[in-house]
């Protein structure tokens, strides 16, 4: 019989999907992040391939990279729908932009230069490895805050956000321009692209709302999300920062009352809008759950686990974390006070590591990084986060559980705005038949 078919392979799907939704309530209980579990089930797979002499190939890696994309723009967009722009929220939004934005850029230098010491590469070849090992993980971050203070949970979000956003930008920015030796040149270019790409994104979100919004059809929420996938891969053909436009439509979107303000504010029907968002979000949080369930299973199924045996690669990923917390140790204390905890030790890695790590041009691959390295940044990082939690009285919360009273209160003033349109013009009716009466009394009297 042959042990691997159509259906088996559909038994094989089915059952990953229902074992993340398990560890996700498991994560819930023990506050151990469900990437962890979902990392060591590839592992586990791997070894039943290995024993039943199943061949993976090449082919693992190609669906890797395609995850890993989708994920990608699953990632920023679900982050993107999550960031409300209020002068009341200013000083915490500027605050997580400057701490991940410092806490990359010291941290991948100095883990660049830890690296050039220890692997005897290049700085620019260490410099591309350490940009995705100093990126926080969003897609971990945000289902593990679920229990700290507003103020608290609200600057992980944002930071975390922020983190991946910079994170991918930096790491495309260095290798679109490897081969550009010339500074200003390199600067021109890196501006001159933000705009442009800042420029369309406005205009093609702008559309996109108002399109969208007129759309009759049930069948309408992965369309939007096929758009967005097709402009992300337009823009990259053409070496735009792609990911702003994904971003920046998330915001419009989210934002809607900012952004349409005026005469703009008459092209919107607000609660078709309004559904359409709630909706929307669902189906990301959705997307980016299954994206994510396979990703980490894959890498699981990918990692070479004679390189965890390798004691020189652990005593490097210590020393790699060490850096990480001990730089946001220092950068929280400078902009949040002594009240740090356990934030200061919430910082872990994931997708995007693992996605821009295997996204390492080939010319600048060195054998002597291994990717035991990875495995054990991220590893470690969990596991000190998750220590961190439960030493301070918290647990993890499911991505739905942690935003679903957001979505309960657009959900009433969604259904709101019917009811409060009738009653204006109940409202207008009887200005109306007052003013016919005064005018009636007033003839009247003449």
């Amino acid at each position: 019989m042959e042990i691997f078919n159509s259906y088996t392979a559909i038994i094989t799907i089915s059952i990953v999907v229902i074992m993340s939704y398990f560890f996700n309530i498991i994560s819930q209980k023990t506050s151990i992040p469900s990437v962890l579990l979902l990392i060591l089930s590839g592992i586990l797979i791997k070894l039943g391939l290995n024993y039943f002499e199943i061949p993976t190939g090449d082919v693992l890696f190609h669906i890797l990279e395609i995850l890993g994309i989708v994920g990608l723009i699953m990632i920023v967009l679900e982050a993107s729908l999550d960031l409300e722009l209020t002068w009341e929220k200013w000083p915490l939004i500027w605050k997580s932009f400057v701490v991940a934005f410092l806490t990359l850029m010291i941290c991948s230098f100095i883990i660049a230069y830890f690296l050039q010491l220890i692997l005897d590469l290049s700085f620019l070849t260490g410099l591309l490895y350490a940009i995705p090992l100093s990126i926080m993980s969003s897609a971990i971050v945000i289902p593990s805050v679920g229990e700290l203070t507003d103020e608290k949970k609200e600057f992980m979000v944002y930071e975390s956000t922020f983190s991946d956003i910079l994170g991918i930008m930096y790491f495309y920015f260095l290798t679109g321009n490897l081969n550009n030796d010339n500074v200003n040149s390199v600067i021109w270019d890196v501006f001159s692209n933000i705009f442009i790409t800042i420029v369309l994104s406005v205009v093609i979100s702008y559309a996109l709302v108002f399109i969208f919004q007129k759309v009759q059809t049930q069948v309408k929420l992965f369309l939007l999300i096929a758009v967005l996938l097709l402009l992300y891969s337009i823009g990259k053909i053409f070496h735009l920062s792609s990911l702003l436009i994904i971003l920046i439509f998330g915001l419009v979107l989210n934002n809607y009352k900012i952004f349409f303000r005026g005469k703009l504010k008459k092209l919107l029907h607000v609660p078709s809008l309004g559904s359409i968002l709630k909706n929307f979000h669902l189906v990301t949080i959705e997307s980016a759950f299954v994206v994510r369930t396979f990703f980490f299973v894959i890498f699981g199924i990918t990692i070479d686990l004679n390189s965890l045996l390798d004691l020189q690669v652990l005593l490097i990923s210590a020393g790699i974390v060490v850096v990480i917390l001990g730089v946001r140790a220092i950068l929280l204390r400078s902009f949040k006070g002594r009240n740090i905890s356990p934030e200061a030790l919430i910082g872990p890695r994931g997708l995007i590591t693992i996605l821009l790590f295997f996204d390492i041009p080939l010319a600048l691959q060195s054998d002597n990084f291994s990717s035991g390295i990875l495995l054990y940044t991220i590893l470690i990082t969990s596991v000190i986060m998750a220590i961190a939690l439960i030493a301070s009285g918290k647990h993890i919360e499911p991505v739905e559980a942690v935003k679903m009273a957001y979505w309960q209160e657009v959900d009433k003033e969604i259904e709101s705005i019917p009811q409060q349109e009738k009653n204006k013009s109940v409202e207008e009716r009887q200005e109306e038949e007052k003013e016919t009466d005064e005018s009636t009394n007033n003839g009247t009297n003449v």
